[in-house]
């Protein structure tokens, strides 16, 4: 008499989930986020509303989940010379700086983080709980890799011991996310070397 075996449930809501996922991405890919609704990623995924519902409170939620697996898996397959636990520190601030710059330009132009990722700073923005963890979980352990590099730069006596790190990491980032988000100007390696050379040297004339 053959063995009957028991479903693995562990494996089948895995599998729920990462249809789920899949699902919340494509639809905000291809209608927008106003128009994705919990109804349509659920019939996207093959599954019950209320499967959805069991796991996440709001279609927000579900996409910032999809969105925080997606950055995971894609840094984890990422090559390059970037580690997916810090900016590089080759001894040469700048240069690391620019690597991590250039890849964040590159994340930044590519439509699979550019519409989820302006779909939830706009979610964020009228869901302030939505927004803190959008920011908790994704914006922050990113923001604090440049604490990390700038204080071993600071440790090696490459930048004032007086550096302000939080204020200092924003001139990296924060012209970066501007230009992205108002689309003022095309986003380039160019530019994520220029950010990086005025942030560490200043406008004043070099002597």
């Amino acid at each position: 008499m053959a063995e009957s075996r028991t479903p693995d449930s562990t494996r089948r809501s895995e599998r729920s989930r990462r249809a789920i996922h899949d699902a919340a991405l494509a639809l905000v890919g291809e209608v927008g986020y106003p128009k994705t609704t919990i109804e349509g990623i659920a019939a996207r995924a093959g599954v019950g509303k209320q499967t959805i519902y069991r796991w996440w409170p709001s279609k927000g939620a579900v996409l910032l989940d999809a969105f925080l697996g997606l950055a995971d898996r894609t840094a984890r397959a990422a090559a390059e010379g970037v580690p997916v636990d810090g900016i590089p520190d080759t001894g040469d601030l700048e240069a690391d700086l620019k690597l991590v710059l250039r890849a964040t330009v590159d994340e930044m132009n590519d439509p699979r983080f550019d519409v989820p990722s302006r779909a939830l700073t706009a979610a964020g923005i009228v869901d302030a709980e939505l927004g803190a963890e959008f920011v908790g979980k994704l914006l922050e352990p990113q923001l604090q890799l440049y604490v990390r590099r700038l204080r071993a730069a600071q440790d090696a006596g490459q930048v004032r011991q007086d550096l302000d790190l939080r204020v200092a990491l924003e001139q990296f980032t924060g012209p970066v996310a501007h230009r992205w988000l108002l689309r003022t100007f095309p986003l380039t390696h160019e530019y994520a070397d220029r950010v990086v050379e005025y942030a560490l040297y200043g406008l004043a004339p070099r002597r």
